[in-house]
């Protein structure tokens, strides 16, 4: 037993200096025929895959703007409500923030009065009952103009008073409302969120 474990041990000492040195010349020739063919694909004008710092030539760029969302909110609940306000969706929000109200406030007001201008006098462009009492009815030139019109008049007439939400708003929109109509505004502004 114990011959054979000195014969077995020498064959290994003997043997494992050519293994070792077989081993390193065929990693030697991988490697050189890697750095070859590298070589070659390079000259024909290919760039290699794997290069650790990128070159100019493979540089993106984008321009990224920023959008809040708010138009379109606005533009996707007008649609789904086939309001004709639905191309006003910017100005809903760009007359907002021109005079620092709710962004969702005037929309909103559109909703409860006129179930966002299906029900409005004739001609009168005025989707918010603004103005309106019995048969006397106050009149925009266009769709645009009543947004503004009516998103300032919140401003200076009832911001300024501190009447910010659809409960103090209602107060002086519209007295004789049991609660109804700042349930309905509050509503539509939650919906709108």
């Amino acid at each position: 037993m114990t011959m054979r474990k000195f014969i077995f041990g020498t064959t290994f000492l003997l043997l494992a200096p050519f293994g070792f040195i077989f081993l390193l010349i065929a990693v030697l020739i991988v490697c050189q025929f890697h750095i070859v063919s590298s070589a070659n694909f390079n000259a024909m004008g290919n760039t290699v895959a794997y290069a650790a710092l990128p070159t100019s030539q493979n540089i993106l760029s984008a321009n990224i703007t920023q959008s809040d969302g708010r138009t379109e909110r606005i533009r996707q609940f007008l649609a789904e409500y086939n309001s004709p306000l639905e191309p006003y969706a910017q100005d809903l929000v760009s007359a907002a923030d021109e005079y620092g109200i709710d962004w969702r406030l005037v929309t909103s007001i559109a909703m409860q009065e006129s179930g966002l201008c299906k029900t409005i006098p004739v001609n009168s462009y005025n989707c918010w009952g603004f103005g309106v009492y019995g048969k006397t009815a106050m009149h925009f030139s266009d769709y645009k103009d009543g947004i503004y019109t009516v998103t300032k008049a919140l401003a200076t007439n009832y911001k300024e008073r501190g009447l910010v939400t659809p409960n103090q708003i209602m107060t002086m929109y519209t007295p004789s409302s049991n609660g109804s109509w700042a349930f309905g505004v509050n509503h539509f502004m939650a919906v709108l969120q």
